[in-house]
């Protein structure tokens, strides 16, 4: 599975704790099947001071049948800027579907279902993907998003 820029900028640089006086990073919710889990990112960025932090251990968990959708919340710290889902599938017989990934820039959508290809289909990952802006010339039209965040929900079938 392809993985976002976020993860490589995680693995090429040194990774710190974010001080404790800053508030804690969002949280997004995911439901499917009946059941809710509200996770935090698993990995962070403050692109302006450079400073990183993983918590591969903040991955949710939720078990979801076969052709059942996920929904997906976020908080209004994400929905104002662009952010990304991405889906990973497998069919009925267990290979790997095509990655769904799907761009939102509308600035004032806080909610997405991810629903996998067929009814036989299980959605086995989706990730959240908060995005910033930068440009490293200053000319806008430069400019690029990068992965600031990254929210990760394993699927396990029920």
């Amino acid at each position: 599975m392809r993985r976002s820029r976020l993860v490589a900028v995680l693995a090429a640089g040194s990774l710190a704790v974010a001080g404790c006086s800053a508030p804690g990073p969002a949280e997004v919710t995911f439901y499917g099947d009946g059941h809710t889990i509200r996770v935090g990112p698993i990995g962070n960025c403050d692109l302006s001071t450079g400073v990183c932090s993983a918590n591969p251990g903040a991955a949710g968990t939720l078990k979801v049948r076969p052709g059942r959708s996920v929904q997906v919340s976020v908080p209004k710290e994400i929905a104002e800027g662009p952010w990304k889902v991405t889906v990973q599938s497998i069919d009925g017989k267990g290979q790997p579907q095509p990655l769904k990934e799907d761009i939102i820039t509308s600035g004032d959508q806080y909610a997405y279902t991810a629903t996998p290809p067929s009814k036989d289909d299980q959605i086995v990952v989706v990730e959240i993907a908060q995005a910033t802006v930068i440009s490293r010339t200053g000319d806008p039209n430069d400019a690029e998003p990068i992965t600031s965040a990254l929210w990760s929900l394993q699927v396990q079938p029920a």
